[in-house]
């Protein structure tokens, strides 16, 4: 039976003890005592079984990892790391190709199963960060899902050429049409906006908009995004990262943009940020908003930090949300596993039956337990496939 394979001993979600069949890539049966003859067979020893990790949010074409030590240059403001960014990358010589499969096999290691990865598109690199994902994407195809955002990091209409070059990036491939701080950056909040949506409806694809914008001037720009998803009929498609203007202690305003994300059904993206205001989570959750998480940059030109573990990750959120009690950290994983997967729209994922075999074993008591702890990832698999195992991917990087 080459493709069956039989789970022992696991604790989904951190309950009961059962055993796990899995049959052509997918969950065929949950329960306690199956036999394994003729089969494959993994002993999970009581460890707790997690759907595949999802990283919603990074950029796997300019990590330095693995490159050595860089001492961060960067300026304070955003348009200082956009510009030492675009300096660095080739006099450190940045492969987008080489430095995404990178951080995709660290990424496996740590039990992510998918990711959302915005890839840069300007005058600058042209379409070189497209095409060096594209090609990981392929190389891994069957260890790791990949969906594109191609994504004007140094402006739209600031750099002319740019939307052009949008359109050739979402012809070669792009999944998700990608924008960025329509007033801040591009300073046309009208023209950024209306060149992102028309992409949108021209390719029939999903947005995803980052929006530093804070206080009132992300609440302008967010009513501006509201306007034309209503106008589109895009409920549902569009997804706003980083939104810290939902972090504004102006709870009347914040809870009257809630009320508006939840009737268009926006997605929210949070990295449990240090450094800004971040989207109170808990709030998010009572509404019912798709709520997701990423690692933003790893060890790039914008700061030295990241490990590509969405365990970690769901422990820095539940430190910036003030998370303490158990099932608030919880809260913190759900928005790393389930809250990406909704709103990536994965079709399959869980751990019920039918649900697709991308999983995870973590040593530890409970799910708050893993999330403080974020241990070694015991197995890691996808589509029923073993892909890492005790903290060591069975694929390699370049």
């Amino acid at each position: 039976m080459p493709n069956t394979l039989l789970l022992k001993n696991v604790r989904p979600m951190a309950g009961e003890a059962t055993d796990v069949l899995i049959q052509d890539g997918r969950i065929a049966r949950l329960t306690s005592g199956q036999v394994a003859e003729g089969m494959a067979v993994e002993d999970g020893g009581g460890a707790i079984l997690l759907p595949g990790l999802v990283e919603a949010h990074t950029h796997l074409d300019k990590t330095l990892w693995g490159m050595g030590w860089v001492p961060n240059s960067a300026g304070p403001r955003l348009i200082d790391k956009i510009d030492n960014e675009r300096t660095l990358k080739g006099a450190l010589g940045i492969d987008p190709a080489r430095q995404s499969a990178r951080q995709v096999v660290q990424s496996l290691r740590k039990g992510t199963t998918q990711i959302r990865t915005h890839v840069d598109v300007d005058t600058v690199v042209g379409l070189s960060g497209m095409e060096g994902v594209l090609a990981t994407r392929e190389r891994y195809a069957d260890a790791m899902d990949i969906e594109i955002v191609a994504f004007p990091q140094s402006g739209m209409l600031v750099r002319q050429g740019t939307v052009e070059l949008l359109e050739e990036a979402m012809r070669l491939g792009a999944d998700v049409v990608g924008g960025l701080d329509p007033c801040g950056i591009d300073r046309d909040p009208k023209g950024h906006l209306d060149a992102v949506f028309a992409l949108a409806e021209k390719f029939g694809k999903p947005i995803d908009i980052h929006l530093h914008e804070q206080a009132l001037l992300g609440a302008f720009s967010m009513e501006l995004i509201f306007e034309r998803t209503r106008a589109l009929g895009m409920e549902g498609q569009v997804t706003i990262s980083h939104a810290f203007c939902l972090g504004d202690p102006d709870t009347a305003m914040v809870d009257a943009l809630l009320e508006e994300i939840a009737a268009l059904d926006i997605a929210i993206m949070t990295t449990g940020s240090a450094s800004r205001p971040v989207p109170p989570v808990a709030r998010l959750a009572r509404r019912g908003i798709r709520t997701c998480a990423g690692s933003d940059g790893i060890r790039d030109t914008w700061g030295p930090y990241g490990s590509a573990d969405m365990l970690e990750r769901a422990m820095l959120i539940g430190l910036r949300n003030n998370f303490r009690r158990d099932d608030e950290v919880e809260l913190g994983l759900a928005v790393c596993t389930t809250g990406g997967a909704a709103t990536m729209r994965t079709a399959g994922y869980g751990l019920a039956e039918g649900c697709n075999a991308d999983l995870v074993l973590v040593e530890a008591e409970t799910l708050a337990e893993a999330v403080v702890n974020h241990p070694e990832r015991k197995l890691v698999l996808k589509r029923g496939r073993v892909v890492a195992r005790d903290g060591e991917a069975l694929v390699t990087a370049p």
